[in-house]
């Protein structure tokens, strides 16, 4: 079990405003289990509660209390992620059907730090607290005007201890961006879009007296300001006796739970190995990128040459350049720049493991890993036109279904209708991937050969 920082009962007191507690009798109020509708796929709901797991010490003053909680909290009780008055822990983490959910029992009233995903927890009494990350329903959102700011949180509390929930951004204050901020309230009637309590420079904090799914989203319109980012890299070592290798590169928003990309990266691409180095950078959103080596020879192919920045990556978790190594190199040198502009925004020499994998990978080099490598390039270039072709003949060969082609239709921006179509094909598998491909050839060989697909 992790160790946990306790806050003292004097300090856990000094969070509570100075009122008569009140007493909740357990028949006042049955306790509710909501939860969140899965908005994408079938995802069984998590039903149980583990015993206790913390060995946490509960302060008589709150045994037996409950506050009831009000939208109109104190200002006392917003303090930022920033301030470490509050302890961090480390939850217990179990997968299912590929899902990881997260549990931690709280015995006591206080603030607390997930070190899995930065949530902070304000717990105003002991609680079981369940959590777990699922897809955004983008087509809810743009309902809204509003997009993916963060990953979106299934949370669920028996005793409904917790009273605030302190959710990670990825803004930088002083450009403005933490302006467009709200959280999206995913319930079975659809989204509530709640305002802000209060805003640090690391999270977003809101009042809640209910629970199902938190994430944080942005205005559509808000304008693309630098915000905080990663750079991760992921190496497909070579296969004796073929010296080639493959460096994944990805462009994500620094708010990501790493945890989360690593086990998708690992889904799709199982002998990958994740290169721990520093990774934070600052990006601008739909600014276009260049990544560029050093040795930068005929050994040495970037794909593609250029790459946009999504700061909405926060269900699939795509390379944004893949950098291929024709011989086996020790190391080599990275420099992300602004397109047209001279200046690394992000520059590293990484160390290369040298292991070859001995039993080479089967996989068709114009299926699975072409959809992967090239959707960027797909989502940019597509035309509307060719996109809907390519739509009516992946329904009239049963590639996808009726109401998955509605979903893409209902779309009204050509990016996000790409989006949608490309990622629901790829989880199809390889014969969906091929067959996308077949047809794209067909309706529009200039965008395959510029894709390297012919």
């Amino acid at each position: 079990m992790a160790a946990t920082k306790i806050i003292t009962p004097a300090q856990a007191t000094s969070l509570i405003p100075h009122q008569p507690p009140q007493v909740v009798h357990p028949h006042d109020k049955s306790f509710r289990q909501i939860f969140l509708p899965d908005l994408r796929s079938s995802h069984s709901s998590v039903t149980e509660i583990l015993p206790t797991h913390s060995q946490l010490q509960t302060s008589s003053l709150n045994q037996g209390l409950k506050r009831k909680r009000t939208n109109n909290l104190p200002h006392s009780h917003s303090m930022p992620a920033k301030n470490k008055n509050f302890g961090e822990f480390t939850p217990d983490i179990t997968v299912d059907e590929k899902k990881e959910t997260y549990r931690f029992h709280f015995s006591g009233p206080g603030l607390y730090q997930c070190g899995v995903t930065g949530l902070v927890f304000h717990m105003e009494g002991e609680g079981d607290v369940v959590y777990r990350i699922v897809p955004w329903n983008h087509r809810l959102l743009a309902q809204h005007h509003k997009k993916p700011a963060g990953p979106l949180f299934d949370i669920k509390c028996l005793q409904e201890s917790v009273c605030q929930l302190h959710l990670p951004h990825c803004e930088i204050r002083s450009e403005g961006g933490c302006d467009f901020l709200s959280v999206a309230h995913v319930i079975d009637e659809g989204i509530e879009v709640i305002t802000p309590h209060k805003i640090t420079e690391t999270h977003v904090i809101i009042n809640i007296t209910e629970f199902s799914g938190f994430g944080n989203v942005k205005d559509e319109d808000s304008p693309p300001v630098p915000v905080r980012a990663l750079v991760l890299l992921f190496y497909r070592p070579p296969t004796d006796p073929d010296p080639e290798s493959v460096l994944n590169v990805l462009l994500l928003p620094k708010n990501v739970v790493l945890r989360d990309v690593l086990r998708v990266r690992k889904e799709y691409t199982g002998d990958e190995r994740y290169i721990e180095t520093s990774p934070h950078c600052k990006l601008i959103p739909k600014q276009e990128y260049t990544l560029s080596t050093s040795p930068e020879d005929d050994s040495v192919l970037v794909q593609p040459t250029e790459a946009e920045f999504d700061e909405e990556s926060y269900d699939n978790y795509f390379p944004s350049f893949q950098v291929n190594l024709g011989t086996i190199m020790r190391s080599i040198k990275l420099f992300l720049r602004k397109t047209n502009i001279s200046g690394s925004v992000w520059k590293r020499q990484v160390c290369l493991p040298s292991t070859a994998v001995r039993k080479p990978r089967r996989q068709s080099p114009r299926s699975l890993s072409s959809i992967v490598r090239l959707r960027t390039g797909f989502i940019e270039r597509i035309s509307g036109p060719v996109l809907q072709s390519l739509l009516d003949n992946l329904f009239e060969k049963k590639v996808i279904t009726e109401s998955e082609r509605e979903s893409a239709e209902e779309l009204r921006n050509k990016r996000d209708k790409a989006r949608i179509v490309i990622d629901t094909v790829r989880k199809k598998g390889k014969a969906a991937s091929s067959e996308m491909i077949k047809f794209l050839r067909k309706i529009d060989p200039f965008l395959c050969k510029h894709l390297g697909l012919i």
